[in-house]
């Protein structure tokens, strides 16, 4: 057989995988009943239905034709993830509002076509949501400056 959509095939492991995967590990809570459900059995609906839609995802990649996989960037990936990984360290000592700045500004490094313009314009939208639903929507205790 012959792999017509390369990016379905690959998606559709994947979803089998961590569906399965799941339901090896929900099956070893209590299950119960439909009607007075144990632990395990939300999980392992759910990861039942995963494995069965990436069993029909990656079926379909033999029979329908779809585009190729991607070439994978590594520099975006390990600069959100650094990006991230940043914010973590600084949230606590900076406060919310530089640790953003922060975050916003070393993510967008990892990008191909950076603007500057467009990068303050996000950091200052994702500043004022962010303080407005976790500081004073949900009333987290974040620090919003050092030293605060």
């Amino acid at each position: 057989m012959k792999i017509k959509a390369p990016k379905d095939f690959w998606a559709g492991l994947m979803f089998m995988s961590f569906g399965l995967g799941f339901l090896m590990v929900a099956l070893s809570y209590r299950m119960g009943t439909a009607i007075r459900m144990g632990p395990g059995y939300f999980p392992s609906v759910l990861s039942g239905m995963l494995a069965v839609l990436g069993l029909v995802v990656f079926s379909g990649s033999f029979v329908i034709t779809g585009s190729k996989v991607p070439r994978l960037y590594l520099k975006p990936n390990l600069f959100v993830l650094g990006a991230v990984s940043l914010w973590a360290v600084l949230l606590k000592p900076l406060g919310l509002v530089v640790s953003i700045s922060i975050l916003i500004f070393a993510s967008a490094l990892g990008g191909f076509d950076v603007r500057l313009k467009e990068v303050v314009i996000l950091t200052i939208v994702l500043i004022g949501g962010s303080v407005g639903m976790f500081v004073y929507g949900l009333g987290l205790p974040f620090t919003l400056w050092p030293g605060q």
